[in-house]
């Protein structure tokens, strides 16, 4: 009888999967911010670099840019090929492009990848003012300083105001704040799938995910970077990339895919997987070799922090500040942002009229799998744009 043996061995994930110096570049540009940049906790953060990639052209008043802000595990490839630098294809690639929703020849798209990340822009992997790994002693971010680091960027940019703010999930927790914090250089909003304020729920599963890293004895404390391949917490990384998993997908989904069988070759009575457990392996493996436990660290705590009406007056007396055109949507299958919340959103938001529903099974992933629907909200939300005209030169951008 097969007694159901684990996977086939891999070769032992390095103690952070994010980009390192040396690592081919891909599509991706970089900017540094030169002062030292003032965060919501009075801390100041010096040498902040962010990564980012462009689509389109710029007009030369800029006034055709769109910022797009990817989810929680995303970067800044939003569109192009898998490739060097790029392990997989754009996770936007269907919207991004000629023709398409957001249509390059018409738009000019830029995703940063968020401050506190790990592919390119600079986070708890990243060199320290003593050229260490900021590792443990990388500040505490919020999402309201993660919109100002991209501010910057768009400064250094020449970009005064964006046409549309566009993300989903933590993504639309950024917009949104671009909206509130900074309506006179949000020209229209998108937010899909995300709050106005994290609840106790969406904290105590980030809270989870948090507790698995910080428990393997890999994390060190968070200071792990050069630790060899396999000593650092990819354990800790993978049980959280399982947890996170379940919250985006479904039970009928599950459910239809897998049921209660046993993975093929495997007999979960006898030490082997259930077909489910191996799909949740699967997406833990992938993401320890791309992804840095710092990073998810870091920005799990600032999806848990975020609440656009903190020192403002409330959540209602914020969203009167964002009178920009504003679309809302979330997906009807979402258990982890419910439509509730986008609900709120739309019927306060004074540029929003009324919620949006994408039709899904996947759950919260449907922002991301339901391309056609989210292509047809994109389209409903940005106006025609002028040709785009030749642009200067960035400065500030990095090679």
């Amino acid at each position: 009888m097969n007694r159901g043996a684990a996977p086939a061995a891999l070769p032992l994930p390095p103690a952070s999967g994010g980009l390192r110096e040396g690592d081919p570049p891909g599509r991706r540009r970089w900017v540094t911010i030169e002062d030292p940049l003032p965060l919501e906790s009075g801390a100041r953060l010096p040498g902040v670099r962010l990564a980012y990639e462009t689509s389109g052209r710029r007009a030369a008043d800029g006034s055709n840019a769109v910022l797009v802000l990817h989810a929680l595990t995303g970067d800044s490839h939003v569109a192009g090929p898998a490739g060097p630098g790029h392990p997989a294809a754009g996770w936007w690639d269907a919207l991004v492009g000629p023709g398409r929703a957001l249509d390059t020849d018409r738009w000019f798209v830029v995703a940063p990848n968020v401050l506190g990340g790990c592919q390119g822009s600079t986070g708890p992997a990243s060199p320290g003012p003593d050229g260490m790994p900021w590792g443990s002693r990388f500040p505490y971010l919020t999402v309201r300083d993660q919109v100002a680091a991209e501010a910057a960027l768009a400064d250094a940019l020449g970009i005064e105001r964006w046409a549309a703010v566009i993300g989903g999930s933590m993504g639309g927790m950024r917009a949104l704040e671009w909206a509130v914090s900074r309506p006179e250089r949000t020209g229209s909003l998108f937010v899909l799938a995300a709050p106005a304020a994290a609840s106790a729920d969406q904290i105590a599963w980030g809270a989870v995910q948090i507790g698995a890293i910080r428990s393997d004895p890999g994390w060190r404390g968070g200071d792990y970077h050069g630790a060899p391949p396999g000593g650092g917490p990819h354990r800790g990384l993978g049980q959280a990339r399982r947890i996170a998993h379940l919250t985006y997908r479904t039970e009928p989904e599950l459910a239809s895919r897998f049921g209660g069988a046993p993975q093929p070759g495997e007999e979960p009575e006898h030490g082997g997987r259930y077909q489910v457990e191996s799909y949740l392996d699967h997406h833990a493996a992938k993401l320890v070799r791309r992804f840095d436990a710092g990073s998810y660290v870091a920005l799990a705590e600032a999806m848990n922090g975020h609440d656009v009406g903190r020192g403002r007056g409330g959540v209602r007396r914020a969203l009167r500040r964002a009178r920009m055109p504003a679309l809302v949507a979330g997906v009807d299958s979402d258990r982890l942002y419910p439509l509730y919340q986008q609900r709120e959103l739309a019927e306060l938001l004074p540029g929003a009229d009324v919620l949006r529903v994408v039709n899904s099974p996947y759950g919260h992933d449907g922002f991301l799998i339901e391309t056609g629907q989210v292509g047809a909200l994109v389209r409903e939300l940005l106006p025609p744009a002028p040709k785009p005209l030749p642009s200067t030169v960035l400065t500030k951008e990095l090679p």
